[in-house]
């Protein structure tokens, strides 16, 4: 009998484009039919089929709190009751900017935006007005976004699919995009000594989350920070992934390295589309109204999605929330890691705060090229004995794990049983 899921991805297919509307979301990686969901509370998904999963995706990160946490929930309901969008300026929109110059410091003005792919393209335009310079630094296996500048040895979904850029990205456009090797530190110091006064910015993942989850070394943000000074171009750090999840200031305070701007996403919209992006106050204001550095939006700062955001940011403020967020997360990897020992897999496992990344090697990658060298086969098999037992993790594996505040003992000791099966599933 043909299941909802697949019979929902059959049609799907006919009016969308490989069927999803976000290539990650595809299992073209892994193999089999996409999972369709129509309910979550907690740390659980429920499918077409009604069939239960432990989520580890949560949304691709900002389900900081859980599914469906009744007080955001109600919040966005109140909030809804008075209009879903006004196009105008409201009160909520300051309240957030402060909650968010508050908690991450460095931002001295912020700008609200819809997306995490608004906010980078927007930090960047705004770093090449200020600096009057064209060039700027990415890092392979680190995404920030489907911007034309950016989509040049990205990561994330684009892994997937073995291709290290996008067509439709003229080469003109990213002839202006210089890649080198994350945490790779003599490479940047090489590259600044040589043309250090035409890049305009580097933008990072402080900890990189779409290549799978791979940490900086010691001194490779630092030596970010010090050309970056030295030479006058503008250090991004992307927290659209680990703003908030972390750390409560973010990877920025985790590692006390401060970026001259940042970029936010996922947690500050609590599952609705929210961004933002902010820094120094005299970068800030090139952006037009004040400013000849032109940015706009139509549903920048929707009520709705920063009421359901102030919440959340809101919530994740209480004692030892981020504490015990990363004791989950810490217990839920070793016993991954005990499981895999005890069946003779190589495989190991690492994580920050509420991140975690799965690897099936014998030590934790450092950088993109070591991330190519996993046993990515083995991954796939994986993924697929584990969503038979109902963990849903990441369809890729290029993507980091997440674990909610809503994850529980029970839940951390269902996915390590599940994963002892799959193991010696994959040890037969």
């Amino acid at each position: 009998m043909t299941s909802r899921n697949q019979s929902l991805f059959e049609k799907s297919q006919k009016l969308i484009p490989g069927g999803v509307n976000s290539p990650v979301r595809a299992f073209r990686s892994v193999g089999g039919t996409p999972v369709f969901f129509k309910r979550g509370l907690g740390s659980k998904l429920w499918d077409e089929d009604d069939k239960q999963y432990i989520d580890y995706i949560g949304s691709w990160g900002p389900m900081i709190l859980g599914h469906a946490h009744p007080e955001v929930i109600n919040t966005v309901r109140e909030v809804a009751g008075n209009s879903l969008s006004f196009g105008a300026p409201t009160a909520r929109e300051l309240d957030m900017a402060e909650m968010i110059q508050k908690l991450v410091p460095s931002m001295e003005q912020v700008r609200l935006v819809s997306s995490g792919t608004e906010a980078t393209m927007s930090a960047i335009r705004v770093a090449r007005g200020f600096t009057g310079r064209s060039k700027i630094v990415k890092f392979e296996g680190c995404y920030h976004g489907h911007a034309d500048a950016l989509l040049v040895k990205a990561g994330s979904g684009l892994l997937t699919f073995g291709t290290p850029s996008s067509a439709g990205v003229p080469p003109e456009v990213a002839a202006h995009t210089l890649t080198l090797n994350y945490n790779d530190i003599e490479g940047v110091k090489t590259l600044f000594n040589e043309i250090g006064d035409e890049i305009a910015c580097i933008i990072v993942e402080a900890v990189a989350g779409n290549m799978n989850l791979v940490t900086p070394i010691k001194g490779f943000l630092e030596t970010l920070r010090e050309e970056c000074t030295k030479h006058g171009a503008i250090l991004i750090f992307d927290e659209v992934m680990t703003g908030f999840r972390v750390a409560l200031g973010g990877a920025q305070a985790l590692y006390n390295v401060k970026p001259d701007m940042t970029t936010l996403g996922k947690v500050i919209g609590g599952g609705l589309p929210v961004g933002a992006f902010g820094g120094r106050a005299d970068i800030m204001q090139c952006l037009a109204p004040v400013g000849p550095v032109y940015q706009a939006g139509t549903l920048s700062g929707n009520p709705v999605a920063v009421a359901a955001g102030m919440k959340t940011l809101e919530l994740i403020q209480a004692p030892s929330f981020h504490d015990k967020l990363s004791a989950s997360t810490h217990k839920l990897m070793q016993g991954l890691s005990d499981a895999a020992k005890e069946a003779g897999i190589d495989f190991c496992t690492q994580s920050v705060g509420g991140m975690f990344g799965l690897y099936f090697s014998k030590t934790v990658p450092t950088s993109f090229d070591e991330i190519m060298k996993t046993d990515k086969e083995a991954f796939n098999h994986f993924f697929h004995f584990m969503l038979d037992e109902g963990i849903y993790l990441a369809p890729s594996a290029f993507e980091a794990g997440f674990v909610s505040a809503a994850h529980t003992e029970e839940d951390i000791a269902a996915t390590i049983a599940a994963a002892k099966k799959s193991f010696a599933k994959l040890k037969a």
